[in-house]
């Protein structure tokens, strides 16, 4: 069976919602000695694409965008013990500390887990908190771990206030500069990013990892 069969059972489980299948095909890919990275980007990534414009173009709604999130996060628990092993490692290579979560009153979960997972693939170290966190705790997590990263998800239109929110409770607090805030999500924009005083947003998860990268200062 080719590369891209075993890629393609991984992403058409993921869009047909099937965490058991997702699973299976992940572990059957690795024991075909497929790259843990090219799983993620390609198979994994091209089913979360998937189903977002089909969530988009109304053929898919919260019940189907559910059952692929835990698809996803299936595949997920089985790749990435093996992403860590092969590109994460020793604590010298750790690019940053980053706090990852779905702010609250939002329970969507797929772009974050990407992220995160591509994020730690980068070598940052990432302390996923999950989905619906209250923005308090995000911020007394950051302050916990020492985090340079704040990365914050929303799906709902309705949960992306809590993004600047949490942008004025870190200038309240006088630690605002401390961090750098990056938001995403279906309906984030670079303009809705600027406007809250983010400081930046990205289009994918490749791109998020750029991103984090850039602001981190590294340049390769």
């Amino acid at each position: 069976m080719s590369e891209n069969t075993y890629l393609q059972a991984i992403t058409n489980a993921v869009i047909d919602g099937e965490a058991e299948d997702a699973a299976d095909a992940t572990n059957a890919a690795l024991s075909a000695n497929i790259d843990p990275l090219e799983i993620l980007n390609t198979g994994l990534m091209n089913g979360a694409d998937e189903v977002g414009k089909r969530f988009e173009r109304n053929e898919y709604f919260l019940p189907e965008l559910m059952l692929a999130g835990r698809a996803l996060k299936g595949a997920m628990e089985v790749v990435k013990p093996v992403l860590l092993e092969k590109y994460s490692g020793a604590e010298s290579k750790v690019k940053g500390r980053v706090v990852s979560a779905t702010v609250q009153t939002d329970i969507h979960d797929i772009g974050k887990n990407i992220v995160s997972s591509m994020l730690t693939a980068a070598g940052f170290e990432v302390t996923d908190m999950g989905v619906d966190v209250p923005i308090k705790s995000i911020i007394d997590k950051a302050e916990e771990i020492d985090a340079q990263i704040i990365s914050l998800s929303a799906l709902l239109t309705t949960s992306m206030p809590f993004m600047k929110d949490l942008i004025r409770l870190l200038d309240a607090r006088g630690i605002r500069q401390k961090y750098i805030v990056l938001v995403g999500g279906a309906s984030v924009t670079p303009d809705w990013a600027k406007a809250i005083g983010a400081d930046g947003t990205a289009k994918n998860a490749a791109d998020a990892v750029k991103l984090a990268r850039e602001k981190m200062g590294y340049t390769s």
